[in-house]
């Protein structure tokens, strides 16, 4: 599929067994767009990702974000539908969330009730637990990373956006400087390096 054309998507266009419907977001080197399976009708959320964007890094990184979620299925972590590529992208295939992100339902709902903000940070941390026995930093955890899924009453958080995550096994450390500075471990921002454990 033409990068360009992607792009600047304004009407449904097919790629696999998906419909892209709308973007939900970007970055500099990948979109994730809505989109709907052409064989169960169902929603689903697509990354595209633009291998010709990829440094070095964010290859390893690609690799890392594969890797992981085609392993994991946990509740409180987006699951990895489908995967396949074309000439110039990849494509993951991903849960649909149609809760939104954590900014927006703060941004919306205001202070949060107290047992919502237990519950939410329960499903957080259970879902960090799996990371770490994974022994996967994320890098770039924050609410626009946290998606929502489930009716008001029944909200699951899940853990999104792998596209800067690094496997670091024990003893092994890291430098790179990188996710949202607001985000940013003091360590990360200090340039000192860092585990999984950190």
């Amino acid at each position: 599929m033409d990068l360009e054309a992607t792009k600047n998507l304004s009407e449904s266009h097919t790629i696999g067994n998906y419909i892209l419907k709308s973007k939900l977001g970007e970055s500099s080197f990948s979109t994730v767009w809505k989109a709907e399976n052409k064989i169960t009708g169902g929603e689903v959320a697509v990354k595209q990702v633009y291998l010709s964007k990829l440094n070095k890094n964010l290859r390893n990184c690609l690799d890392c974000e594969l890797n992981f979620l085609s392993s994991v299925n946990h509740p409180n972590i987006i699951r990895l539908l489908d995967v396949f590529e074309d000439e110039c992208c990849m494509f993951l295939v991903l849960e649909f969330c149609s809760g939104g992100n954590l900014a927006s339902y703060l941004q919306q709902h205001g202070r949060v009730q107290e047992k919502i903000a237990k519950r939410f940070t329960q499903q957080m941390g259970d879902g960090l637990k799996i990371l770490q026995s994974h022994y996967i930093i994320h890098r770039d955890l924050k609410p626009e990373n946290i998606l929502l899924s489930g009716k008001e009453s029944g909200v699951v958080l899940k853990i999104a956006d792998f596209g800067l995550s690094r496997r670091v096994l024990p003893d092994n450390y890291v430098e790179t400087v990188c996710g949202s500075p607001f985000y940013m471990a003091p360590e990360v921002l200090q340039f000192q390096r860092y585990d999984y454990k950190d």
